[in-house]
């Protein structure tokens, strides 16, 4: 029989799962520069709401199954989760307590950050450098951050995930 604090953890681990498969659901390809960064936005909640089980070693290893998954660079989203996640570490006490609006600033800067070391890595691998639609996703996701925190937070109390 599975015990509580197993089955909490699956909880993370579902929702990352669906932040994966969000990630690589085939979108038309004028929709493609839109996609929000869903494994970003689920990776710091959970580092914002229980920073004793998601750090900076779940957040690198989440970073390069993405980057195997979606055939990107690899490393290129370990290194932008790794830095988020510890960014987000050694501000959840304040983040936590802000209003949701508020949230919404330190998120949209968390990925602007993300998003950065994710074009530094492409360009000292030798990439081309990308448009600037290549910014639009932060500002996207951003806008879904309050949904997302919603719908996590209530999953969270839900399962009594502490």
């Amino acid at each position: 029989m599975i015990d509580q604090a197993q089955s909490r953890n699956y909880i993370i681990t579902l929702t990352l799962l669906i932040g994966f498969i969000l990630t690589i659901i085939p979108l038309p390809e004028w929709a493609t520069a839109y996609r929000p960064q869903w494994v970003a936005l689920i990776l710091i909640y959970w580092c914002m709401a229980v920073p004793e089980r998601i750090g900076v070693g779940i957040s690198w290893t989440t970073g390069l199954l993405l980057d195997v998954l979606t055939g990107t660079l690899l490393g290129q989203h370990a290194l932008g989760f790794s830095v988020i996640a510890y960014i987000m570490l050694k501000l959840y006490l304040r983040v936590r307590v802000m209003p949701l609006r508020q949230q919404v600033f330190t998120i949209f800067i968390l990925l602007l950050v993300e998003r950065l070391l994710a074009l530094w890595s492409t360009g000292a691998a030798g990439y081309p450098t990308p448009s600037l639609w290549y910014w639009i996703t932060p500002l996207i996701s951003t806008l879904l951050w309050p949904w997302v925190f919603i719908i996590l937070r209530d999953m969270r109390r839900r399962f009594h995930i502490s």
